[in-house]
């Protein structure tokens, strides 16, 4: 429970960020701020898997470029969903995606798999 909440945590952060840097994006109130991290969570966890495997043979053909463009069709999909969350087109959703993506992995470095934070020394002998 304790990483789901972590991880949500970070999900609106990367949102906030996009909402500030990336023209196009624009989220109003904090309870949409959850919602949509909630919801980008529940999407990334649902629909992108069936939609990369339906895209599987694009993505081959790309080299897995193809996987922004689906990374910013469920960013968009979100967006489509709740009401006070709106991106202006394609490009403010690639790019939002890619500040989410971007803030979710530096964050993810620190976090375990049990959700906590955790730092790993090693030490050579």
């Amino acid at each position: 429970m304790q990483g789901i909440l972590l991880r949500t945590l970070i999900a609106m952060l990367g949102l906030f960020l996009a909402s500030r840097i990336i023209p196009g994006v624009s989220i109003v109130g904090t309870g949409t701020f959850v919602l949509a991290a909630l919801l980008l969570g529940v999407v990334n966890a649902l629909v992108r898997p069936i939609a990369f495997l339906m895209t599987l043979p694009l993505t081959i053909i790309t080299l897995g470029l193809f996987l922004l463009v689906l990374n910013a069709a469920m960013f968009g999909l979100v967006a489509a969903v709740l009401d006070d969350f709106t991106v202006s087109g394609f490009w403010a959703a690639f790019f939002g995606a890619i500040v989410v993506s971007i803030s979710s992995t530096i964050a993810s470095w620190f976090i375990g798999p049990s959700g906590r934070y955790e730092v790993f020394v090693v030490r050579r002998r």
